[in-house]
């Protein structure tokens, strides 16, 4: 009994060893990035030592009906619905592969009754339980099949983490967006009745012969373009609600839709110095890119075990009687033991292009593994660089719009007193104007950026932060 011990615990160790070497490690991958990011002060990140990617949405979010459209989305979008029910599959695909490493016992009742015209009638009765077709997994090749799966599996966790981010910053860029165009409409609707008043006073002017006509088309012309942009605006509004109740999954309460732009949607401080660029490392993308590279290399694991015999067992033992009341009487005890071994011999090339199969599908998942990291570091790169021009144009822009309504103001106050023409009052109610819609899609391209800034860092997945 010793020696029969410890010939089967070196067997083990054997087989255990001879998996390892079977199966590669998975490469390092070698994406050539820059260690740490310039980071601007005016970047944003978790408070305190937090990490970014563990972020709540909740805590980057402070915006109370934002908030609420996120958590109806999270519980009703059908993309959503669909990642998770993907993941759900795959769990399930991974249990069926586990499964096969273990043996799979069944168990026979067989009644048979056979008889003829000049035969007598005999009956025969079988109770059975069944082993069939159990590999032992000598050189792993049902081991590294499961790991396969298992690594499959956490790949599509990774891809419904990465959905479930992009959707909420989809929604908040769609509020945003809401909120710029419907201050939009607010100034365009401002513009149009500062134009009403002035072409009625315009139109007072020529009765008494003080300006021409053209004063008073020029007039006209100015209120018809506001009129137009109020008018337009209304319809992207209109089309902002159909893309926020699309992304929700369900009718949004009127309650709940930004009234004006306010740029306090997110409120989280800023970035240390020095941020290390493996925080790349937590974004789901790159995880999931991680857990197929690890996929494949198991693959290859199971290609070079085909290489290998391969044993497979076959049992049975039950009780056998030609009358089912005797069945488990004594003397009716009935086994069998059928081991298999398989000897791949020639296949034609198969294994072999199986095994070539499995290495070009690892090294193509290397290549995309370090392609998610150098496209994670870009977009990063990308937003903080992109942090310090907004801040920067926000500033000249908040600037302009000051010195326009100013302008705006004194031309008016001349133009009343008749010391200049409707042409001058005309250009800095222009002036003014553009310089609002610039304002404004300055201040939603810097929300914006900030949401892209939080998503391509990892974060978001949370509900709170953890």
């Amino acid at each position: 009994m010793r020696k029969l011990s410890a010939t089967a615990v070196a067997l083990a160790a054997t087989l255990l060893a001879g998996c390892g070497m079977l199966a590669p490690k998975s490469p390092a991958p070698q994406a050539g990035i820059p260690e740490q990011w310039p980071v601007p002060e005016t970047t944003l990140a978790a408070d305190g030592d937090i990490p970014v990617s563990d972020v709540g949405w909740r805590d980057f979010f402070v915006d109370d009906g934002l908030e609420k459209l996120i958590s109806t989305a999270l519980a009703n979008n059908r993309d959503l619905r669909v990642a998770v029910l993907n993941v759900e599959r795959t769990r399930q695909l991974y249990r069926v592969q586990r499964a096969d490493r273990v043996p799979s016992v069944g168990g026979n009742v067989i009644l048979a009754r056979t008889g003829g015209e000049f035969l007598p009638i005999t009956n025969d009765v079988a109770a059975t339980v069944d082993v069939t077709g159990f590999e032992l997994d000598l050189f792993g090749r049902v081991h590294n099949l499961s790991q396969a799966a298992l690594q499959r599996y956490f790949a599509q966790e990774a891809t419904q983490r990465a959905t479930q981010l992009a959707l909420i910053a989809e929604i908040a860029n769609a509020y945003l967006t809401l909120s710029a165009d419907r201050e939009l409409q607010r100034v365009a609707q401002s513009a149009l009745v500062n134009r009403e008043q002035a072409l009625a006073l315009t139109v007072k002017r020529h009765e008494l012969g003080a300006v021409s006509a053209l004063d008073v088309s020029q007039a006209q012309t100015a209120v018809e373009i506001a009129r137009t942009d109020v008018a337009r605006y209304g319809g992207l509004i209109a089309q902002d609600i159909n893309v926020l109740a699309l992304l929700v999954g369900a009718p949004i309460d009127p309650a709940l839709l930004p009234p004006g732009f306010d740029l306090a949607v997110s409120g989280v401080g800023a970035l240390p110095p020095g941020l290390p660029s493996e925080v790349l490392l937590r974004r789901p993308d790159v995880q999931q890119a991680e857990h197929v590279l690890r996929a494949a290399s198991a693959n290859i694991g199971a290609a070079r075990a085909a290489f290998f015999p391969s044993i497979s067992l076959t049992g049975q033992f039950g009780y056998a009687s030609e009358e089912l009341s005797d069945v488990f009487s004594n003397g009716t005890e009935i086994w069998a033991f059928t081991p298999r071994l398989n000897l791949p011999i020639f296949q034609g090339g198969r294994l072999r292009a199986n095994l070539g199969v499995a290495n070009a599908d690892r090294d193509i998942a290397l290549a995309q593994y370090e392609r998610a990291i150098q496209s994670g570091f870009r977009e990063v790169a990308d937003a903080l660089a992109l942090t310090t021009s907004f801040a920067q144009q926000k500033a000249a822009q908040e600037a302009l719009v000051a010195a326009a309504t100013r302008a705006e103001e004194l031309s008016r106050a001349r133009y009343e007193g008749g010391r200049d023409s409707y042409f001058v009052l005309l250009d800095s109610q222009r002036t003014l104007y553009g310089a609002q819609q610039s304002l404004i899609a300055t201040q939603l391209a810097e929300q914006v950026n900030r949401v892209a800034l939080y998503k391509v860092l990892g974060g978001g997945w949370h509900e709170v932060a953890q």
